[in-house]
């Protein structure tokens, strides 16, 4: 078995938007957005082209609900819907990284966090280096000698030392320390009061959160109140903050690797997108037209030949598979030039 050099996990719901809310918004002749598309997809091959030697899996959140919401019914519930603009764009990305030829991991039930979790942990205990790629801060628990975060809009690193610096506690303490805060985007309770100055403070005299609950009798004014009546809160928001990572999953770190591009793919669905200047590097590669075009007028020369019936035409095309705005469009000019 050939020893995997280095394993890069890429956090796409990070991704995802992070792209939408900071990039401006693009939006193409169809009236598609199209903005958090590029921006994914250009972070992705920035990412493979300086890190082209390692195996690699795209996770993103699958949709519907997770064991948190079992644990706390409030979890996440005060986040507004996602966009329109937003949810239509998710489809052609992830169609777009299959066609890229890279292992993407949509797992139910659990959170894109797990996922990353479970293979960050089992890379560790063969001693893969791991670099996961998000902007997401829970992740910072994850880290240890073996796996490093990056922000690929930031350029910034983190292994242990550049935890411990950006947050003044270790990486073995961030769950305590998101706990103690809470957090307002994802609905964890926290302790009320209790800010990043205080948790820090707290963690480093009472060690963990355990340690701090040992001794809450000793905290005084009204956040040592507020953290006595609300010990309950606090344990349940260190559950909700911890990654879980046993998650069950049907792939192993060996088969993340990257297939060779399916270019005709990309090359219809960046015509599509209109993403001019991908498909011009596809062109210069040789690379032109749709297939799915190229098979859709071998079939209606065909049966425009054999005279077969209008109700004939009509049903065998209607099986084909219309993937995109564009091949409508030149079917219905075809059925028409066929009549």
């Amino acid at each position: 078995m050939t020893k995997i050099k280095e394993l890069i996990l890429v956090d796409g719901s990070s991704y995802l938007f992070r792209a939408f809310h900071a990039l401006p918004p693009l939006i193409n002749s169809k009236r598609m957005p199209t903005g958090a598309v590029k921006g994914v997809i250009n972070m992705i091959r920035a990412l493979i082209k300086s890190h082209d030697h390692g195996n690699i899996a795209i996770v993103f959140d699958a949709k519907g609900k997770t064991f948190r919401n079992d644990v706390y019914k409030e979890y996440k519930a005060h986040r507004p819907p996602m966009p329109d603009d937003l949810r239509s764009q998710i489809q052609p990305i992830h169609d777009v990284i299959r066609a890229m030829g890279l292992p993407l991991l949509i797992i139910e039930g659990v959170e894109a966090d797990d996922v990353i979790g479970t293979l960050a942990r089992q890379a560790s205990k063969e001693g893969i280096k791991t670099l996961i790629s998000t902007g997401d801060k829970d992740l910072a628990q994850l880290v240890n000698k073996h796996v490093t975060l990056m922000n690929t809009m930031t350029n910034e690193f983190l292994d242990v030392a550049g935890v411990v610096k950006k947050f003044d506690v270790g990486p073995e303490r961030i769950i305590d320390y998101l706990a103690l805060m809470g957090d307002k985007a994802d609905n964890i309770p926290g302790v009320p009061g209790v800010g990043p100055k205080t948790a820090v403070k707290w963690l480093h005299e009472y060690d963990s959160m355990e340690g701090i609950i040992e001794n809450a009798e000793e905290i005084g004014g009204k956040v040592g109140e507020r953290l006595r009546e609300n010990i309950d809160l606090l344990r349940l928001s260190y559950e909700l903050a911890t990654i879980k990572l046993d998650c069950k999953l049907d792939i192993t770190l060996q088969e993340l690797t990257k297939k060779a591009d399916d270019r005709q793919e990309l090359y219809d669905l960046f015509s599509e997108l209109e993403f001019k200047s991908w498909i011009k590097e596809l062109e210069e590669s040789g690379i032109s037209g749709s297939s799915k075009i190229k098979e859709l007028e071998k079939s209606v020369t065909s049966s425009t030949s054999n005279k077969k019936s209008g109700r004939e035409s009509t049903a065998q095309l209607i099986m084909l598979s219309f993937e995109t705005r564009a091949l409508i469009l030149k079917l219905t000019r075809l059925l028409k030039s066929g009549q």
